[in-house]
């Protein structure tokens, strides 16, 4: 399927693990491919993400803050006073995650483990796919990438865009006219 990928979407997908990394996330889900296309300045889904007055910040913070601190918040517990109070009683960076220890041996010297696709961002890939099939298109762009994390219902960057006004049937349109415009 990735032969189908143009380069700006390989881009995509890099800049996606990138994040993923970045955010000591073990997995690319489809928040990370949402703000790898809003971190893409020229092609037609970060173009129309920006339209729609999606920005990189807002995401991100959404993104690192996790759906905990949501999920928590709807029981009255404000997760970024519990984080000042444990920092407080037991030092700055209490809560970070440790690195994995090195592995010994000859065939185990990775540090990390490799970040890979969870199952919400293998689904809006082939998605992906879909969308691209059903316009009649041979390829799979950055407008394609980004209908597939809307329709992708579990994941995570579907459901922030469509906290933020997204719709897939309202960013369908307007990838169909940008996609006019640009012929």
């Amino acid at each position: 399927m990735f032969e189908r990928f143009t380069d700006r979407a390989r881009t995509v997908v890099r800049v996606a693990k990138d994040e993923a990394d970045s955010l000591n996330h073990r997995a690319i889900g489809t928040e990370h491919m949402a703000l790898a296309l809003l971190r893409d300045e020229g092609g037609i889904g970060g173009t129309v993400l920006r339209a729609c007055g999606i920005e990189y910040d807002a995401v991100r913070a959404a993104v690192a803050a996790g759906d905990d601190a949501a999920a928590l918040r709807t029981i009255g517990i404000d997760l970024d006073a519990v984080r000042a109070s444990v920092d407080q009683t037991f030092g700055p960076g209490a809560l970070e995650r440790a690195e994995p220890a090195e592995r010994g041996g000859f065939l185990f010297r990775r540090t990390k483990m490799p970040t890979r696709f969870n199952n919400s961002a293998k689904k809006s890939l082939e998605l992906s796919l879909r969308s691209a099939l059903s316009m009649k298109h041979n390829y799979i762009g950055t407008e394609h990438l980004l209908l597939g994390v809307l329709k992708e219902e579990r994941g995570n960057g579907g459901r922030l865009l469509r906290e933020l006004g997204m719709t897939y049937d309202r960013t369908a349109d307007l990838v169909l006219t940008a996609l006019k415009n640009a012929a």
